[in-house]
């Protein structure tokens, strides 16, 4: 009857005290800022299972030599691995924050004897069992609980992060490998034809059709591409050790495609929605880590009510008193205490002050966040768009150029009004915006896995 009347005035206590809030659900705090109330507008929108942030990375990215060295870098990477096991600590600490509703039991066994001026000795034993409980009536078990549910949840969005910075970290150094490749093979191609140029130079100079300067000239060009090989192989390595490292490997040399085309999201057509970004891992991590603050908050205010504790004790023993009774008997206790702070050297007040400062730190986070998150997308959107625009006049200069070579070649071979300089340089040109070109085409490669990332791809 005592238990009972206890859980009924430790229910009455906590009805009184509802209106402090430390029973309260975190709740986006949607009037205090404009730019959460517009977070929690795109939030409450209805999910679309085929949005951007929701396609899997097989979907953007389907090259399928790619698509291999991401599942071994998702196999292997041990940043991953990391994340995930802190997604096992924080589940564990969320299986005891539960776990605290119970009561505790304790089984602590003991005996003893003693004589005093040679009196017999006459042991002593008690085999008791305690338990403990806590009521709570003022929702410090509650808070201590949501508030571990919500570091599991940043430990997920924290793995999705990094499952993500992994997918698009691949796909990057992948699409550098390309280019330098398609750089490495034009270049070489291109010294080739240089190299013949210099003959055809030389034999021109013997048949008194231009000069040594001429001739000079053409191999001093000749020279400078080969000189840029060597920087491109070197490049090329350091690449494939950066990947190496991402597939947690020694040292390999990966293979990388020689195709340069890649298919355009649908979803890229109309436009990133504002609603996306409510689905960034680090944005969400951001919110969560304001919801713990929310509940820290609350923990502090409810430092300042008491602790209600149920505890009974039961057991067998012979020690009745201060006399020894043989054989022993079965004996319970019950007990109920109330601890209320009344002075505590100010502790309750400064944590208190603390954790709002703290809840304030994180909802200045959270803003920022938001707001970075909307300029990378913004960032990464039109990258892409401007990058697919260049392509166009890049591939319409590559082909004007290619007739420039050609034009200019014939000419100077029918001695045409045409010197070797002007020769030199169309073909030099030509070699620029070929380079071009390739580079424009990582560019927009880029953007692309900067636009998938921004928008909290790569699941």
């Amino acid at each position: 009857m005592n238990k009972i009347k206890i859980c009924a005035a430790g229910a009455m206590l906590a009805v009184t005290f509802s209106s402090c809030h430390i029973y309260n659900k975190y709740e986006l705090p949607v009037n205090d800022s404009s730019i959460v109330a517009d977070f929690g507008k795109a939030a409450a929108e209805q999910v679309d299972s085929t949005a951007l942030p929701y396609l899997g990375w097989e979907k953007i990215f389907q090259d399928p030599k790619l698509q291999t060295l991401i599942r071994l870098a998702l196999a292997n990477n041990k940043d991953l691995k990391n994340a995930k096991l802190n997604v096992d600590i924080a589940a564990a600490q969320l299986q005891g924050a539960k776990l605290s509703y119970f009561p505790s039991l304790t089984f602590t066994p003991n005996g003893g004897t003693a004589s005093y001026g040679g009196s017999h000795m006459e042991w002593s034993y008690t085999l008791p069992l305690a338990a403990q409980w806590e009521i709570d009536a003022f929702a410090k078990i509650l808070n201590r609980k949501r508030g571990a549910k919500v570091s599991l949840e940043m430990s997920q969005d924290y793995e999705n992060a990094v499952r993500s910075q992994i997918v698009c970290g691949v796909a990057n150094v992948y699409f550098s490998l390309v280019m330098l490749n398609q750089q490495l093979d034009l270049t070489k191609r291109t010294s080739e034809i240089w190299k013949e140029q210099v003959e055809t130079m030389a034999l021109m100079k013997e048949a008194g059709r231009t000069n040594e300067a001429a001739v000079v000239q053409s191999r001093a060009n000749y020279y400078n591409i080969m000189s840029t090989i060597p920087t491109l192989e070197e490049s090329i390595n350091q690449l494939q050790n950066t990947l190496s490292l991402l597939l947690n490997s020694y040292p390999n040399t990966w293979e990388v495609t020689s195709d340069l085309t890649f298919s355009i999201p649908d979803q890229l057509v109309n436009g990133i929605p504002v609603s996306y970004l409510a689905w960034r891992p680090d944005v969400r991590a951001a919110e969560r880590s304001l919801a713990a603050a929310y509940y820290s908050t609350n923990s502090a205010r409810a430092a300042f009510y008491p602790s209600i504790v149920i505890s009974a004790q039961g057991g067998f023993t012979n020690l009745l008193g201060s006399f020894i009774k043989n054989p022993g008997e079965w004996f319970i206790q019950l007990a109920g205490q109330l601890t209320a702070p009344i002075f505590s050297r100010g502790q309750n007040i400064a944590t208190l002050k603390a954790a709002k400062a703290q809840q304030e730190q994180a909802l200045n986070t959270f803003e920022y966040t938001v707001l970075s998150a909307s300029s990378d997308v913004s960032d990464a959107l039109v990258s892409y768009t401007k990058n697919v625009e260049k392509d166009k006049y890049l591939q319409l200069q590559v082909d004007e150029l290619e007739k420039s070579v050609e034009y200019t070649n014939e000419l100077f071979m029918y001695n045409q009004n045409t010197t070797y300089l002007e020769v030199l340089t169309a073909r030099s040109s030509l070699l620029s915006a070929q380079l071009a070109c390739i580079a424009n085409w990582h560019d927009r490669a880029s953007a692309l896995v900067s636009l998938y990332q921004a928008v909290g791809g790569g699941r």
